[in-house]
């Protein structure tokens, strides 16, 4: 076996070569880590927009105030109960005159109906006005007022037909 002879400066370069990659392989090892790349923030979530508010479905009323709404509120009792109305002038002499007070809501629900001349000798009449009155709901939603109460006479024939003194034809 021949050994092979390295001149001194040789061995030298190589041992600080050997020593260089040694100590750049501890440094790399100790390094700080890159910082991190931190995603650019998310925009704020959008702002909810409101729900829109449903429009009304039924009939509108531009009244201004409750004697205008009293004739879209005789017009839609007469047109819920046209087959109840009572043609042409009534007689002299009726079973029943009543004066009702009608609160109407922003949505036209009837929030409550009052007295204010009862005819008290026959409640079965008075029953059946207030049972009409509600059963007619939703009426013209006031749409210039947020609620109305309006006022109306009913004459009340004892056929169990009606005239609201809005619109009636009149009285023998």
């Amino acid at each position: 076996m021949t050994t092979r002879w390295i001149p001194t400066h040789h061995k030298v370069t190589t041992a600080l070569l050997g020593l260089g990659t040694a100590v750049l392989g501890l440094l790399s090892g100790c390094s700080t880590p890159p910082p991190a790349v931190t995603p650019p923030p998310l925009p704020p979530p959008a702002a909810k927009a409101p729900e829109p508010v449903p429009a009304p479905t039924g009939p509108t009323s531009l009244a201004r105030n409750s004697k205008e709404y009293r004739k879209d509120a005789a017009g839609h009792l007469y047109g819920m109960h046209a087959h109840r109305i009572y043609k042409g002038r009534m007689p002299p002499l009726l079973e029943a005159v009543g004066v009702l007070n009608v609160d109407i809501d922003h949505k036209g629900s009837v929030k409550a109906v009052h007295w204010m001349r009862a005819p008290k000798h026959v409640p079965h009449v008075m029953a059946e006005i207030e049972r009409m009155v509600k059963a007619s709901a939703p009426y013209p939603v006031p749409k210039h007022m947020s609620q109305v109460t309006y006022t109306d006479v009913w004459l009340w024939h004892k056929s169990g037909k009606f005239q609201l003194d809005t619109l009636t034809e009149g009285q023998d």
